[in-house]
């Protein structure tokens, strides 16, 4: 089983930028869709975006669509999430997940990371 490790949690005001790097080991990634999803307090985990294994397709959240960018470098095993104009709405952690196909539910992806924390003040 894959083990994923999230990294560049953050407390970042309205506005501003941040990058989620999520490194994958144990496993192959290059053969694997990928996600992000991410979870408030209170609430359930939603999904965020997702890619399948040649970054020939992503899929976003109508939420974040036009916000956040999912990415992907297979020379380094690793998944990014690009998180642009952040809003106090898009506070939670942040989890990566590896999947066979790319989807938002969390019922498809086998492995996951165990989360970073995103932090937006007004």
């Amino acid at each position: 089983q894959a083990q994923l490790v999230e990294s560049g949690r953050g407390l970042v005001l309205a506005g501003a930028s941040l990058r989620l790097s999520c490194v994958v080991s144990g496993r192959p990634f290059s053969d694997r869709a990928a996600g992000w999803f991410r979870q408030a307090p209170g609430k359930e985990r939603e999904f965020v975006a997702a890619i399948d294994w040649s970054s020939t397709s992503t899929y976003y959240a109508t939420n974040v669509k036009g916000r956040f960018t999912i990415s992907r470098d297979n020379t380094k095993n690793t998944l990014y999430l690009q998180m642009n104009d952040l809003k106090p709405e898009d506070t939670a952690i942040y989890y990566c997940a590896v999947g066979v196909v790319p989807s938002n539910a969390p019922a498809d992806y086998a492995s996951w990371g165990q989360g970073t924390q995103v932090t937006v003040s007004s």
